[in-house]
Parts: structure tokens; C-alpha cells; sequence
């Protein structure tokens, strides 16, 4: 069995708790770490676990809302890291006692009872990546921090049985608002932000009958609203509004189960 929840999903922090039973072992893998440590630690203590029940960490990306305290929390808890060799690069090439290993676009990770399936994304990091979770039966789909969609992505998502689907700005409002025009452009940009409209066109290519939780995440808080993005998603899923779950840029969101 998969269970996952969000300890933030944001441009002040990113992390996300991906967590697979298979008998009695249990794998903790925590993707991202954009915050401090302390903090980190409250939240996990939020959703019922403690910094020594997290058995690996992945960083898709370099951005600092996501490495965070990444690289200091597991040489903190002595955890192995994985994350592309352009992101090692870009934040320094730093050593931790479990070790740095690379991930890389198709090659399939084993952590403990999860297997982790990492693709490559067009965002503006050095060699960002996503990840497809499995434990044999269930599939959970993060894909966050990307501009637009391809169709390796595509490929890499249809299937699973629960998404964690970036839906940062509608484009109307990121369109008239404050931002000077060069941050819209990387906003919105071919390397930036998915947008409402390429989210639910996202969804809609992978709706299946066993498809079982559609959570939006990395909501812009000034350029969009839960309400456009829940009625979207429920559009093209099929689903009443209640079964869309929309992150909290600060508190993620609570533990979801794959049956």
C-alpha cells in the first residue's frame, strides 16, 4: 500500500512524503526539503513521524524551495540522496555520509519497498526532474515544476493511480497582474509554471477507471484561486468536488492512501 502527504506545496517550501507498507517494512522517501530544518521537523511531527522515519531523500531540482535543508537534513539523519548530476553541480557538488546518488531520466530507483521511476521535465533548473512512485500495485505520479507538458511526460504519468499535479497560475490572472512582464514571461513560459489550462489538459489525457486521487499543488497565491482549479479538475475528471484535493501553499496536505 502507497500513502503520500505534503508538508508544504509553494513557493515558500516544498516537501512531500511518499510512504509504501509491504508486510511489516515500511519506506519513508521525503521528495524535496524547501525548508529550514527545524521546520522540516514540526511538519513531519504534524502528520504523525519523526525525522529518523524517513529512510531517503530525492531532489528534483536545485530552486531553493525545494533543496531547502535537503543535503543537511540527511546528513543530519545519515540518509542516502538522490537527485540528477546537474542538480549535484548546481548546488555545489556537496558530499553526505550515506552518499549522493544520481538519478537519471528511465532508469528505475529501488528505495526499500517503493520503486521510483524518475523523467525529465522542461523547467529552468539544470536538470530538473519528476517521479513516478510504485510499490508493484499502486502508482502515484508527482509532477511539479514544469512549463509545459511533452509527451515523455505523458507517458511517464498515464497509468497512475493518484497524481500530485502542479496547477500554479491561471493565465488571465497572472496575465493582468503586478508581476513585471519578465517574471510572467518565465512564469508562463515554455520552462516555467504549469497553468490551469495545461494542468486540466494534462488530466483529461490521463483519467482512467482506476485513477483514485487528483491533488493540485503549487497554487500561485496571487495568481489563482482553489475554486478555478477544483471546478477544472473536476471538469475533466468526472469527479464531485470533494474528491480534489487542493495543497495549502504552507500545510500541504494530509496523509491520502492508494488502495
Amino acid at each position: 500500500m502507497i500513502r503520500f502527504c505534503s508538508l508544504g506545496s509553494g513557493s515558500s517550501g516544498n516537501a512531500t512524503v511518499v510512504e509504501a507498507t509491504a508486510g511489516i517494512t515500511t519506506t519513508r522517501l521525503l521528495i524535496d526539503a524547501g525548508l529550514s530544518l527545524r521546520e522540516l521537523e514540526m511538519r513531519l511531527a504534524r502528520v504523525g513521524l519523526a525525522a529518523g522515519d524517513i529512510d531517503a531523500v530525492f531532489v528534483t531540482h536545485e530552486h531553493g524551495d525545494h533543496i531547502g535543508c535537503a543535503i543537511g537534513f540527511a546528513e543530519q539523519q545519515r540518509l542516502p540522496v538522490w537527485m540528477s548530476r546537474g542538480t549535484w553541480r548546481a548546488v555545489g557538488q556537496p558530499v553526505v555520509a550515506a552518499g549522493v546518488r544520481f538519478a537519471r531520466d528511465g532508469e528505475p530507483i529501488a528505495v526499500g519497498d517503493l520503486e521510483l521511476h524518475p523523467f525529465t521535465v522542461a523547467h529552468d533548473a539544470a536538470e530538473p526532474l519528476q517521479l513516478r512512485c510504485g510499490d508493484g500495485s499502486a502508482r502515484l505520479g508527482v509532477l511539479t515544476d514544469l512549463g509545459s507538458i511533452t509527451e515523455h511526460v505523458l507517458e511517464s504519468v498515464i497509468g497512475c493511480d493518484a497524481l500530485l499535479l502542479e496547477c500554479n497560475h491561471d493565465e488571465a490572472m497572472l496575465a493582468a497582474s503586478r508581476y513585471p512582464p519578465s517574471l510572467k514571461a518565465r512564469i508562463g513560459g515554455r520552462f516555467g509554471h504549469l497553468g490551469n489550462a495545461a494542468a486540466f489538459a494534462l488530466l483529461e489525457r490521463c483519467v482512467h477507471p482506476g485513477l483514485q486521487h487528483v491533488v493540485a499543488a503549487h497554487l500561485s497565491r496571487e495568481n489563482n484561486r482553489p475554486e478555478l482549479v477544483r471546478d477544472g479538475l473536476v471538469a475533466r475528471w468526472g469527479r464531485r468536488a470533494d474528491d480534489v484535493v487542493v495543497a495549502d501553499p504552507l500545510l500541504g496536505f494530509d496523509w491520502l492512501a492508494i488502495d
